[in-house]
């Protein structure tokens, strides 16, 4: 039965007269004694707590960065009316930033034998699943001197999304995979193209893509169209280990991968292909296989929702024998991971030609714009010696790149809101010199 601050401030004043009138433990019973039996009837009259049922509804999925509306059914069962605080708690993550304070708490009145909703609003600012925590409900008389507190956990899960920002990119990226599937052999013709259509000849086609059977069997000149391939495989692979946590700006480089790999995977569904993901370090963390062009789309936000980075090293050896395993047919292999000169040269490198063999093979890294900003520094002593070490770094990632590059794997090296348009136009051009 705690106080409220109303029961201690009336207890102070009544209390105060007392002590300078005549001060005694008669004068301050006979004050306070009425007061505490206030605070008894007050009690009394108060709504029990633990009597109150709770319901959740609402969303269950939300993309990072958007609002999410959760619904809390109170229930109270009890003949008295419960006028009560409310706190609703979730992670501190989940709100917008400063907003747990103020939107976590509700004052509530339920008439007796009826309910009432509420509704929290959420903003989460991490990936993953969110639990809801306790609600604590305490319920006050109808004189405020005294409370009820109790508390009860209302299970409910809300799955944060990726927020997929790339996705501005993707009608653009459209745009240009419907002019390949509209040029003509003289400009897609290649080692692994497929046959489209035949279509009247027009003066400035090349002579070599006529068809000449089909113009034997008709009277007007005949020539080949092509377009890019389909039904390809593509193995999108993220790693996962410690150099995925690094941070670039305000996200690690995993949310980056994360984000240009879903829109590689979108432009690759629409194009016809069949796309897989694996996200690997020391172990499988997630896998998607065999989804169909509708379905891939939520079921690789929802694989990658939970995704997190680890503070190990990634096991190159390993994860080369889980792509082979998991691609045992020709694929294009997008291997999102770090440029880094020690974990390239020591891990992937010595198993390139066992990828390269099979696959064709594309990596892509997230680079750091303040970096760049770095090495153009000039300003002082501190700035120039940064500005060293800025170039020594870009020198050698740039050697590194040209490393994996004589191995035959094609590189993309991007700023983070980059690498997603970069990473989709290496695959366009890999689809439109028919090297799938």
């Amino acid at each position: 039965m705690p106080p409220t601050g109303r029961a201690a401030f009336l207890a102070a004043l009544g209390s105060l007269p007392v002590g300078l009138i005549e001060p005694s433990w008669t004068g301050i019973l006979a004050v306070n004694s009425p007061l505490a039996l206030a605070m008894m009837c007050d009690y009394a009259l108060a709504a029990p707590v633990r009597t109150l049922r709770f319901t959740r509804s609402g969303d269950t999925n939300v993309r990072l960065g958007e609002f999410a509306d959760i619904d809390l059914t109170i229930t109270n069962p009890s003949n008295r009316p419960l006028r009560a605080q409310l706190r609703d708690a979730w992670p501190p993550s989940s709100w917008s930033p400063g907003a747990d304070a103020t939107d976590s708490r509700r004052r509530v009145v339920v008439p007796p034998k009826e309910r009432r909703r509420i509704t929290t609003r959420l903003r989460p600012t991490r990936r993953g699943d969110h639990q809801a925590d306790r609600v604590t409900v305490r319920s006050f008389g109808p004189l405020g001197l005294v409370s009820r507190q109790g508390g009860q956990k209302v299970p409910w899960t809300l799955r944060v999304l990726p927020a997929f920002h790339s996705r501005k990119h993707l009608p653009s990226k459209l745009s240009r995979l419907r002019e390949l599937d509209g040029r003509t052999s003289v400009l897609t013709r290649g080692e692994g193209t497929e046959f489209d259509s035949l279509r009247d000849y027009v003066p400035g086609d090349d002579t070599r893509s006529i068809d000449w059977r089909a113009t034997a069997r008709h009277s007007a000149v005949s020539v080949r169209t092509w377009r890019p391939e389909r039904d390809r495989r593509i193995l999108l692979v993220l790693d996962t280990g410690r150099t995925s946590a690094g941070r670039v700006g305000d996200a690690p480089r995993l949310d980056a991968s994360m984000d240009a790999a879903l829109l590689v995977a979108t432009l690759a569904a629409k194009a016809g292909d069949r796309v897989d993901l694996l996200a690997y370090d020391r172990r499988v963390r997630a896998l998607v296989q065999g989804r169909s062009a509708n379905d891939l789309l939520p079921a690789l936000v929802s694989s990658l929702a939970s995704l997190e980075p680890e503070l190990v090293e990634t096991d190159a050896r390993g994860l080369a024998s889980t792509i082979l395993q998991t691609a045992p047919r020709r694929s294009l292999v997008v291997l999102l991971t770090s440029l880094d000169a020690a974990p390239v040269e020591e891990g992937l490198l010595p198993l390139l030609p066992r990828l390269t063999k099979r696959h064709v093979v594309m990596a892509a890294s997230v680079s750091d714009p303040q970096v760049e900003r770095m090495a153009e520094g000039r300003g002082g002593t501190e700035a120039v010696y940064g500005a060293a070490a800025a170039a020594q770094a870009q020198e050698e990632r740039r050697q590194t790149a040209e490393r994996l590059t004589r191995h035959g794997v094609t590189v993309v090296d991007a700023p983070p809101n980059e690498l997603a348009p970069a990473l989709a136009d290496a695959y366009l051009t890999l689809k439109a010199s028919g090297r799938l």
